[in-house]
């Protein structure tokens, strides 16, 4: 076994940071590292110098030896790496303002993971993770890849089918929360409960068992899932702080890290019916025109959650300039995403010391989910061991479910298509079959102004843009 790991994460100057070095001090017994390389680019050089000076005042802090390296120079990063992992966002927030805002000027849904706003974050995204892998077949041949860029599984499936890059991973926070969740409207520990995920990213369903067999999976439904009200009782009932030390009220995270997603309840009967837990993110496909219409109303106020993190984002990195700060903030809870970063830590773990951790991951099918193929990536339960995830069987899903599951799924590989092609028809297509973008003329509209409002980051739709800045002037 490797002493002395060399990790990189390409995104370094990501607020996220804090949380990813707190996850390797916490596993400081577990992981051997010697150095830490964070990576951005020239627009991120800024961030990149406050966050690298808070973290190595926190591994300082931590009493430990580690080199925390600061570049712009991706290759000399990757060169001899263990592990990579990347939280980069092509654009920057200015990029998902405009993912958001203009579905929304349509009347459709804009969201950075669902619906146009997500295939847009896809075709600025995959293109530059293969260029990494690339890089990394070159530089860093061995190592293994943790993504938890947006969208997820997106990219992560690009990576194994166009990458032909294996060694990936994809994370998310979601399950975590929904694990959560779950605890709290059952009041048990988290520990004491089994959970089995089974879906796509941002995309799955769940069920749990507690610790002498019972499914307590209606349970769940029904005290959580059945009203916003109930929900929110849930959540009061967790009762882990961010950090101990902190001195940060009981909840705090759990309410936080499900910020991305108004609390909007689902439909009682619909809900029960499914018979399985859906995840937060299924309130676009579910309830799509509640969703619509709370977005809407922040998007005349101005305050759409991209615009929202942009301005956290501005006060988080105050804070981070504080030269007597070595801990992550609390106020890093009101970003979202929480735990994405410890969960990435947690997974380098568990492969380099073979832990057999149990996490819910994106990877290869591999016949857990039976009614999709076995070589697309799906979200499912795994255990983690030094070969990588082994998936859990999830088994084939009711036909409530099945069908959506097998259509996002096939929108998720036509979007990766165009990414990679940058074929205008394509393109058109996957938004055709998004359920959140209506077809015809609407879907077309918004996919072309799209392409001239992200031109500088579309370079595989170049012909294209042309041809659509022409036929404006």
């Amino acid at each position: 076994m490797k002493k002395n790991l060399k990790i990189v994460t390409i995104g370094g100057g990501s607020s996220y940071t804090p949380e990813l070095i707190e996850g390797f001090i916490k596993r400081k017994d577990e992981l051997p590292i010697k150095e830490l390389w964070l990576v951005d680019i020239e627009a991120g050089r800024e961030k990149l110098e406050i966050v690298g000076a808070l973290a190595k005042r926190m591994v300082k802090a931590a009493g430990l030896d580690w080199e925390i390296n600061l570049t712009l120079d991706r290759r000399k990063a990757l060169k001899d790496a263990d592990f990579v992992s990347t939280q980069f966002r092509v654009g920057l927030l200015d990029a998902r303002i405009k993912d958001e805002r203009i579905p929304l000027s349509h009347g459709i849904i804009g969201q950075e993971t669902n619906g146009a706003g997500g295939m847009f974050k896809a075709f600025r995204t995959i293109p530059v993770i293969l260029d990494i892998v690339e890089e990394m077949k070159e530089l860093c041949p061995k190592a293994w890849l943790v993504n938890f860029t947006n969208p997820s599984g997106m990219v992560t499936e690009a990576v194994m089918r166009y990458g032909h890059w294996d060694k990936v991973v994809g994370l998310c926070n979601v399950p975590i929360m929904c694990s959560k969740i779950a605890a709290g409207a059952l009041k048990e520990k988290e520990e004491d409960l089994f959970f089995r995920f089974g879906g796509l990213n941002h995309f799955h369903w769940h069920r749990v068992w507690n610790k002498i067999g019972e499914e307590k999976t209606k349970d769940v439904i029904e005290v959580a899932y059945t009203s916003p009200e109930r929900l929110a009782k849930a959540l009061e009932e967790i009762k882990r702080p961010l950090n101990p030390n902190n001195n940060v009220d009981e909840g705090v995270e759990e309410k936080a890290g499900v910020q991305n997603i108004p609390n909007i309840g689902f439909l009682p009967d619909q809900v029960r019916n499914l018979g399985i837990i859906p995840c937060m993110y299924h309130r676009y496909y579910y309830i799509t025109d509640d969703m619509l219409k709370e977005q809407l109303e922040a998007f005349e106020k101005g305050e759409t959650r991209a615009e929202v993190v942009k301005r956290t984002e501005a006060e988080l990195f105050e804070l981070y300039k504080d030269p007597n700060l070595s801990i992550k903030p609390p106020q890093l809870a009101k970003r979202g995403g929480a735990y994405y970063s410890d969960a990435a830590c947690e997974l380098i773990t568990s492969i380099y010391n073979d832990k057999r951790s149990h996490m819910v991951v994106s990877t290869k099918n591999n016949g857990a989910i039976s009614d999709l193929p076995n070589d697309v990536v799906v979200e499912v339960s795994s255990i983690i061991t030094s070969n990588g995830p082994v998936p859990l069987s999830w088994g084939s899903f009711d036909v409530s479910s099945r069908g959506l599951l097998q259509h996002m799924k096939d929108m998720e590989l036509t979007t990766i298509k165009a990414a990679v092609t940058g074929d205008y028809s394509t393109a058109l297509q996957a938004f055709t079959i998004n359920p959140l973008v209506p077809s015809g003329k609407i879907a077309q509209t918004i996919l072309d102004e799209m392409l001239v409002a992200h031109k500088e980051y579309l370079p595989q739709f170049e012909e294209r843009i042309k041809f659509l800045e022409s036929k404006s002037n």
